[in-house]
Parts: structure tokens; C-alpha cells; sequence
């Protein structure tokens, strides 16, 4: 089974507030790129990742008479995708939804919310994630309620042809942009109460996942964290990132780790150089920057019994995608994002 995360930019743009597909001549929300070009792009890319279930994050709108599922159903029926059937679960509050696109003849998943509803008052476990969560991230004595703007996206996905059944959860944490500050102390206190919510939504992640280990359930959390291992210089004041607490780094026994090898290759502080699975234009620095912000990590049972395998398709950095002009061009055409997939063989 092949799994996989993409962040496909400004995906909903794509589609009419009645899900159908505009591929025209118009510009897309993406630089200097008509809506025609980046459709076409993000068929080639996904038809290529031949992935059998690829997690969208910012997939197509619901709200009135958009509908995620359908306009996703509708991409895959015009371009013939195999991945023909897609899931999602509590909508977000803005237009980037998450979702499943999927194969029905090789997985089948269900929608499976786990916690407590809750609107603010403390729960035995981790609450539903629709819900809010009391947590003191700032260590005032005063737990804040945190919520979701993208309520992570819980499945339970079954392997129809081992019978084999694991849970995933995801996600798009809180992104740590400072659009729209005025100076630099504003930027500074922007900075610092997004990366407040991030972590508070990386805690609540966390335990959900402690859940899942305890429970022995096999698990994949996946998705764009807007974060990574040691990532801004914040970790000082915040003591570590938010992608290194989903991990479970020093957090927890070495058992309850989820394995995620690009992570730990940026962990690694004798390594120069680290992986990257984004690409943007920095107006600062007038050139390209690229990160690590999108992961696939498994419970360590899974990654044994399944003999994992990653791979982020990167448009420079991967050998093939940079080999073939078009695979190439459709990634920096499709999104500002590169898929990661994990190759997961399970037996029967």
C-alpha cells in the first residue's frame, strides 16, 4: 500500500460553489498560473504518486452547496484517476478542508471521531478535536481553550487485500505566519502567540495519539504541520517544536515514538543539510527557500511489520522527478508543496 500527504494550494479555487471543475484560461490563486494549467498539474502529479489513499490538505471547500467529497469525486471522474472516492470529516472554518482521496478496490476507511465533545470543560481524555481544549501553554497557571480552525481528519482505513486495519489521523496545524504585522515587535507578538496555538495543537494531537499507542492501535499521523524539528528559534521559549512533540521526542518511553526518518534527519544536529517537502518565495530574500513541513509518521509497530518506506517527491531533489521535465514542471505548477508518500507492504 502506498500512502501519501499533499498540500495542494488554493485547491478549492479550482471549483465552482456547486463543485464543478473549471479548467479555463483564468488565474488560479497561484502566481502567474491559470486554473487550466494547475488542474492539469495536480492530475499528473497524483496520477504519477499512484498513490492508493493520498491525504489532501487545503482540498476543496464545503459549505452551502460546495461539497469536498463531490468536487474531489469530480476531479478524479474527469481525469480517470484510480483514486475515485474521497472522505472527510468535520468542516474547517476556512476554505481548506482535509480529506481522503482514495481507491475503493484497495482501501476502504471510515470516519471514526475519538474524545469527548467538549466546549471548554475538562475532559478525562483528549477531546474530540471539533471541540476545544484547556491546556497552559504559557505556563501563567491559566489553561487557555484552544481550538481548530482544520479539525484533523480521524479514519480508521482498512487494506482490502491482507485485512489489515490501522488508524490515521490529519492534520494542518496552525500556520506561524506573521502576514500583516506592522513592525517588529508586532511580527515578534504574532509570531509568538501562533506558535502558542501551534503547540497547544501539537499537545492535543499528542495525547490522542498516547490513546491510540495504548490501545495498541496501529497508527499514521500525516499531513502539513507548518512546523518543523528545531524550526524558527522559538524552541528557547517553548522548549521544542510541535512536530517534535507528535513525534513523542524525549517526551515519552522510546516504544511510543513514531518513526518518521526525514524528521530525524533534521534532528540530527551533525547533519548539514535537511529535507524538504515545500518551496516558496521569500519577497525578503528575493529568492526560493525550501522546508520540511509535511510528514507521514508511523507507530513503530506499524513501521516494522510493514517495512516502510518514505519518499518525498521534490521537483530538484528527488532523482526522478527531476529527470522527467513534465513530472517536474507539474510539481512546481501544482502547489507550493511536494507530496511525501510511505510504501507500506503488509502481509497476508
Amino acid at each position: 500500500m502506498r500512502l501519501a500527504t499533499y498540500n495542494i494550494e488554493w485547491f478549492t479555487e479550482l471549483f465552482s460553489r456547486d463543485n464543478r471543475l473549471l479548467l479555463d484560461k483564468e488565474w488560479s490563486r497561484r502566481y502567474n498560473i491559470t486554473r487550466a494549467d494547475q488542474g492539469h498539474a495536480i492530475a499528473r502529479v497524483l496520477r504519477r504518486l499512484d498513490a492508493d489513499a493520498v491525504f489532501i490538505v487545503e482540498a476543496p471547500n464545503t459549505g452551502h452547496e460546495a461539497s469536498t467529497v463531490t468536487s474531489l469525486e469530480n476531479f478524479a471522474r474527469h481525469f480517470n484517476l484510480r483514486q475515485s472516492r474521497a472522505i472527510s470529516g468535520f468542516p474547517s472554518e476556512t476554505h481548506q478542508e482535509l480529506a481522503l482521496l482514495y481507491d475503493p478496490a484497495v482501501v476502504s476507511p471510515r470516519f471514526d471521531p475519538q474524545g469527548t465533545p467538549s466546549q471548554g470543560q475538562h475532559t478525562r481524555t483528549a477531546p474530540r478535536f471539533d471541540g476545544k481544549f484547556l491546556y497552559d501553554v504559557d505556563l501563567d497557571g491559566t489553561a487557555d481553550a484552544h481550538v481548530f480552525s482544520k479539525p484533523p481528519l480521524e479514519l480508521e482505513i482498512t487494506d482490502k487485500a491482507s485485512g489489515a486495519v490501522f488508524r490515521m489521523i490529519g492534520v494542518h496545524t496552525k500556520s506561524k505566519s506573521t502576514f500583516g504585522a506592522k513592525n517588529p515587535e508586532d511580527e515578534m507578538q504574532m509570531l509568538i502567540d501562533n506558535r502558542r496555538k501551534q503547540l497547544a495543537q501539537c499537545i492535543w494531537i499528542r495525547q490522542r495519539v498516547d490513546a491510540h499507542l495504548a490501545a495498541g492501535d496501529p497508527l499514521v499521523v500525516l499531513g502539513d504541520f507548518n512546523d518543523g524539528p528545531s524550526a524558527n528559534g522559538l524552541e528557547g521559549l517553548f522548549a521544542r517544536s510541535g512536530v517534535e512533540i507528535v513525534l513523542g521526542k524525549d517526551l515519552t518511553p522510546p516504544d511510543r515514538a513514531l518513526v518518521e526518518p526525514n524528521a530525524a534527519i533534521q534532528l540530527d544536529p551533525h547533519h548539514g543539510w535537511v529535507m524538504a517537502t515545500a518551496r516558496f518565495y521569500s519577497g525578503r530574500y528575493k529568492r526560493y527557500l525550501n522546508a520540511l513541513l509535511d510528514y507521514v509518521m508511523l507507530s513503530q509497530d506499524l513501521s516494522r511489520r510493514s517495512d516502510a518506506a518514505w519518499r518525498i517527491w521534490h521537483p530538484f531533489d528527488d532523482p526522478e522527478c527531476f529527470e522527467d521535465s513534465k513530472m517536474q514542471q507539474a510539481l512546481l505548477t501544482a502547489s507550493d508543496h511536494f507530496p511525501v508518500s510511505v510504501d507500506m507492504q503488509f502481509s497476508l
